[in-house]
């Protein structure tokens, strides 16, 4: 662990001084990420591209959907996924050892459509009336293995609200659960706060209230398959700089830690 990190720390010192030489042949970087995580590697992608000369192919999905894509083979050099899922997969021996590290969090929030009006859900018992004045509301589809959905489903389950909220809950397959308030599907989106905010037509209007809050954290790592291992070290290097933390910041994520 010890070098790997040293080595990760050479590589992001020698990508911030635009130090890092360009290959005589571009590479492909394969990146898989969670769609929580992909605006900020849409946001510093670039700046590595930029510095390598080699191009990053990025595909995203839920947790569950990467983690499904690794199980059966998908090729990939670095992915972003859950810390816990990535521990997971350096046990099984699809992650290089000691190549993960722990790179930003995000907490659910409350989304609605522009213009409409910001409802209360400052605590819980607010946050409950919420969704039962709600003419719809949408969230991610537990079944499909994002894990703000598995989460808001134990929810709304723990508050005894399931049948009544059954027959206005518009379940999303994947993807960005504000398109479906954007598009006057669904009144209420909830979702992770960096997946709101990545839609334009909708208002994030803030975080679950502390007591029901649930923070996801995301860490990376090498594939042990990897077709550029090298090239996938130095992407790390970058998501992991000092340019990520205010990427982060204004995507709606934080620096794993915080």
């Amino acid at each position: 662990m010890r070098r790997f990190r040293i080595a990760l720390l050479i590589a992001g010192l020698l990508a911030a001084g635009g130090l890092v030489p360009h290959p005589a042949v571009a590479s492909e970087v394969h990146l898989l990420t969670t769609g929580a995580y992909r605006q900020v590697a849409a946001a510093l992608i670039p700046q590595y591209e930029a510095q390598s000369g080699n191009k990053v192919v990025v595909d995203s999905d839920t947790a569950g959907g990467v983690i499904h894509r690794i199980e059966t083979g998908a090729p990939f050099d670095l992915v972003v996924l859950t810390s816990q899922a990535i521990g997971d997969l350096v046990t099984e021996g699809k992650l290089v050892s000691d190549s993960t590290i722990n790179l930003a969090k995000v907490g659910i929030g409350v989304a609605v459509r522009s213009g409409a009006p910001h409802p209360d859900f400052a605590t819980a018992e607010a946050f409950k009336q919420m969704l039962l004045k709600a003419k719809s509301i949408a969230y991610i589809d537990p079944k499909a293995g994002g894990s703000s959905g598995i989460y808001l489903s134990r929810l709304i389950e723990r508050m005894g609200l399931t049948r009544q909220l059954k027959r206005k809950t518009v379940l999303v397959n994947g993807g960005l659960v504000a398109d479906k308030v954007a598009s006057g599907e669904a009144e209420i989106g909830l979702q992770q706060i960096s997946e709101l905010m990545a839609v334009k037509g909708v208002d994030m209007v803030g975080p679950l209230p502390g007591a029901i809050q649930s923070y996801t954290e995301y860490g990376a790592g090498i594939g042990a398959k990897a077709a550029h291992p090298a090239e996938a070290r130095a992407l790390l290097a970058v998501l992991s700089g000092p340019s990520a933390a205010p990427v982060l910041q204004a995507k709606g994520m934080q620096p794993a830690g915080m």
